[in-house]
């Protein structure tokens, strides 16, 4: 295992957060504050609360996870996007390091700013409402494998993506419609029966239910199949990285 080189990609990628500080942190949380003031309180005053809690809580999960995905994937994707766009990434590939050491760099690095940012986000909703995690374990556990999991797919996302709109296209236009959908904001036991078993076929239902679960013991679907579907996502996400870098996919001239 080359550590050098892994620190080198690491730390280059998160001086990168500290010169985008304003885009990379702020943005996240002036946002949250917006979803609890437009939810929280216009929405939320006119629901008492879902499955014993109240809606003003019951979403927290919901945002987290909203920002989770999004900047998950916007780091990882932009993160080796960037040296494709202006060839450096042919300095990275003709180095003496493995796909692995490649991925614990430029993945570590995406996980670790949306760790932040989810922490961050979790300390300003605690400002608006009362926060009880009922297991704190399973929380970060879920916290984590999210942030490991869609940088990993963001990663994905910047190998094959060769101009910016297409950088931006599965994200605008899958994940945020999916997160949307997958009871952010809402419990899928308050939709009609038809609609309740479409929702069950977004994978991202499965994250947010469980997620949610670590917080207030509520949740739409089993967790055991929300920790299966998550790990179940990771490694596809692995394989799919692997068999990108074996053939040199978009990384070959």
């Amino acid at each position: 295992m080359n550590v050098e080189a892994v620190k080198a990609i690491y730390i280059n990628e998160m001086r990168r957060t500290r010169k985008t500080l304003m885009q990379s942190v702020a943005s996240p949380v002036i946002s949250t504050v917006l979803y609890f003031v437009v939810f929280g309180s216009a929405i939320g005053s006119r629901i008492e609360a879902i499955d014993g809690v109240s809606y003003g809580s019951f979403i927290v999960p919901g945002l987290i996870m909203l920002s989770l995905l999004t900047q998950s994937i916007s780091n990882a994707s932009f993160g080796i996007f960037f040296p494709k766009f202006t060839g450096t990434v042919y300095e990275v590939m003709s180095a003496p390091i493995s796909f692995v050491e490649v991925i614990l760099g430029y993945v570590g690095a995406a996980a670790t700013k949306s760790l932040i940012i989810g922490t961050i986000i979790l300390i300003t909703a605690s400002f608006f409402v009362e926060l009880n995690i009922a297991h704190p374990v399973w929380m970060l556990f879920f916290l984590v494998m999210t942030c490991i999991s869609f940088s990993l797919f963001g990663f994905i996302i910047g190998l094959w993506a060769d101009n910016f709109e297409k950088l931006q296209l599965i994200p605008l236009l899958v994940i945020t419609p999916l997160v949307f959908l997958g009871g952010s904001f809402y419990s899928i036991d308050m939709l009609p029966d038809v609609w309740q078993k479409i929702s069950l076929l977004n994978p991202v239902l499965y994250l947010i239910s469980g997620f949610r679960w670590s917080f207030f013991e509520v949740s739409d679907v089993s967790v055991t199949v929300s920790l299966v579907m998550i790990s179940v996502f990771m490694i596809a996400c692995l394989l799919a990285v692997y068999a990108m870098f074996k053939t040199g996919y978009k990384l070959r001239q």
